[in-house]
């Protein structure tokens, strides 16, 4: 039976990262091109693309590229250039939310349809399958069900986030950051109201709850979920983070790196995209890194709170209770070990996220620079980990295991190396070879200079000779042959790795709705003409070409504040005066419950 293909896919922020991943084991990364990606902060050089990309490619990692904005009609020729010059560098696919690049005259690369191509709707995941679409990112918020559901509709790759930072709004959905300061989400602008300070008010005017994070989320953590995700049809694993650090790239990947692992080390029906392993200097924890708590979100129904409505900020891992406060420090209940160094945090008595650095420990008690704001009773969490981030500096590195024969021919030595994807490579070397005198040394010798990998990206796991007669040959050599096998396995790798191509099938789509709003996020001619020639006769333009908000949905959320809050109507009797609103900074906004489908929408005032 032929066996599954799983990727671990992780975020880099730049070359560095990218690598780092590579090496914490990572079967593939997703980076932002110079321009036009929907982190406008995380854009690197064709140069260092490609640099990641020889680099990947060596483990036959893959490199996807974000192109994933909104388009307007001046970029087009810079953007049709872009994706020429990453398709010569061999860049594996392209992720996109424009149906623009559908209509471009572009070399034939993979086409990888972002979440912000609003990945939620059976029937619009089904149209980009039709039209030929390799892989489609889905939506966030979809359920085991509907995963399972969409995987047995359609035939294209499915992606999907397992880790990181959470949109309160459904992706390719929100407009609230360009109403608001004229930074598009769409255009990779985000200034991020959702991690903004809200009052909710309700119809007569009452502050239900004040100056709170209502919007913000926690963290996405599905680890615990992975067997029920490739059962339910997900082959590809996304964590999120192309603006995080190097440390936390390395920490999250080398986690799932480990949890994935154990289920294809216990089950035959799967296999990794890549080949190569990594050693790990660390022992991988998520909560010693960024997070602000974590949750399974929709996957597998609500059934606990999901905001982090105190802080948009880390928290870090729970450390404990503080049992009592005096001027220099506070004792804690922890099991934990707390050092110099550390950073801590808690909540004040204003429910405001306060910190400050660990300046010496003695015995139980934690002596610090000031102890304001903290209580006994206090919950503390450590958001900077000294310990784990030296730990974290540490280097991890990837290997390909190769076995090599020596082989005596006559007056030459084949060697051979075949590694562990059964590459084989073999070559016969003329050399001044002699008998040996003592034969358990020589064969020693062989055996120790070839089992020695260098620089190169191979371990020798394993070396057999077969010689005639023991065979002496000075150091250097045996080094040679060695050098020289394994350069010429590299080249035979190189040319095992091909980039696959994309045939599209545009013509033959069409999405079933004569009328587009603004959602669409068409902001230029050809995503015009793609979404015309799909069937649609009468198409709003985008937001960000709008210049009346009035009315208009900014978000559209699977979140439910009044459930968050404990006020859902299926849940409970008690009930809020409707309309309700979020205020923040003098601007009101009204919220709209469609309690059948379970969303909330933000309409602008």
């Amino acid at each position: 039976m032929k066996k599954t293909k799983i990727e671990l896919l992780s975020p880099a922020k730049d070359l560095e990262c990218g690598i780092a991943a590579i090496d914490c084991g990572a079967d593939a990364v997703y980076i932002g091109a110079p321009a036009f990606g929907a982190r406008a902060a995380a854009g690197n050089s064709i140069n260092d693309i490609s640099k990641l990309v020889k680099y990947a490619h060596k483990f036959w990692v893959k490199v996807y590229v974000t192109v994933n904005t909104i388009l307007y009609d001046d970029e087009l020729g810079d953007v049709r250039d872009l994706i020429k010059k990453l398709y010569e560098i061999g860049v594996d696919a392209i992720i996109f939310q424009d149906m623009a690049l559908l209509e471009m005259d572009i070399p034939p690369i993979q086409l990888f349809a972002s979440t912000q191509t609003h990945n939620y709707d059976p029937e619009r995941i089904k149209h980009l399958d039709d039209i030929g679409i390799k892989r489609i990112i889905l939506a966030r918020e979809l359920s085991l069900a509907k995963i399972r559901d969409i995987r047995q509709a359609v035939n294209a790759e499915l992606e999907f986030f397992v880790h990181g930072s959470l949109c309160v709004c459904l992706s390719g959905q929100c407009y609230m950051s360009h109403a608001i300061t004229g930074r598009s989400a769409n255009r990779g602008e985000c200034a991020q109201p959702c991690r903004m300070e809200y009052t909710l008010i309700d119809g007569n005017g009452k502050v239900i709850v004040k100056d709170k994070h209502l919007l913000s989320l926690r963290d996405l953590d599905l680890s615990a979920y992975l067997n029920d995700l490739l059962e339910a049809g997900i082959t590809s694993f996304k964590i999120e983070g192309r603006l995080k650090d190097i440390g936390y790239v390395k920490n999250i990947t080398a986690y799932y790196r480990q949890k994935l692992d154990a289920i294809i080390e216990h089950n035959n029906l799967y296999q990794r995209s890549s080949t190569g392993y990594s050693v790990i200097p660390f022992e991988p924890d998520p909560e010693r890194t960024f997070n602000r708590g974590y949750t399974s979100y929709f996957l597998d129904g609500k059934d606990e709170k999901i905001s982090s409505i105190d802080t948009p900020k880390s928290k870090g891992k729970y450390l404990g209770t503080v049992l009592s406060v005096d001027r220099l420090g506070f004792t804690i209940d922890t099991y934990e070990t707390i050092i110099p160094g550390d950073g801590i945090c808690f909540l004040d008595e204003d429910g405001e996220l306060a910190g400050m650095s660990v300046n010496r420990v003695e015995e139980d008690k934690i002596l610090t620079s000031e102890t304001k704001g903290i209580k006994a009773g206090a919950e503390v969490y450590r958001n900077y980990d000294k310990s784990f981030e030296d730990e974290l500096k540490k280097e991890c590195t990837r290997k390909i295991r190769v076995n090599i024969t020596v082989d005596e021919t006559g007056r030459a030595l084949c060697v051979t190396a075949v590694d562990e994807s059964g590459i084989k490579i073999s070559k016969t070397f003329e050399t001044q070879k002699t008998i040996a005198e003592n034969e358990s040394k020589a064969d020693e010798t062989f055996r120790k200079q070839f089992s020695k990998s260098g620089g190169s990206l191979f371990e020798v796991t394993g070396v057999k000779l077969n010689f005639k007669q023991p065979i002496f040959l000075p150091i250097k050599a045996i080094n040679e042959l060695r050098r020289t096998i394994l350069e010429l396995l590299e080249k035979e790798r190189a040319k095992k790795y091909k980039v696959e191509n994309l045939e599209l099938r545009v013509a033959n789509s069409s999405i079933n709705k004569t009328e587009l709003d603004y959602k669409a996020n068409v902001v230029n001619k050809l995503s015009l003409k793609f979404y015309k020639d799909s069937g649609a006769e009468k198409i709003e333009e985008g937001f960000e070409l709008q210049k009346d908000f009035s009315g208009k949905t900014l978000m559209t959320c699977k979140y439910c504040i009044k459930d968050e809050l404990g006020y859902c109507p299926q849940n409970t009797d008690e009930k809020l005066d409707e309309p309700l609103y979020l205020s923040n900074g003098g601007k009101k906004y009204k919220l709209i419950f469609n309690c059948k489908d379970c969303k909330m929408e933000i309409i602008h005032s």
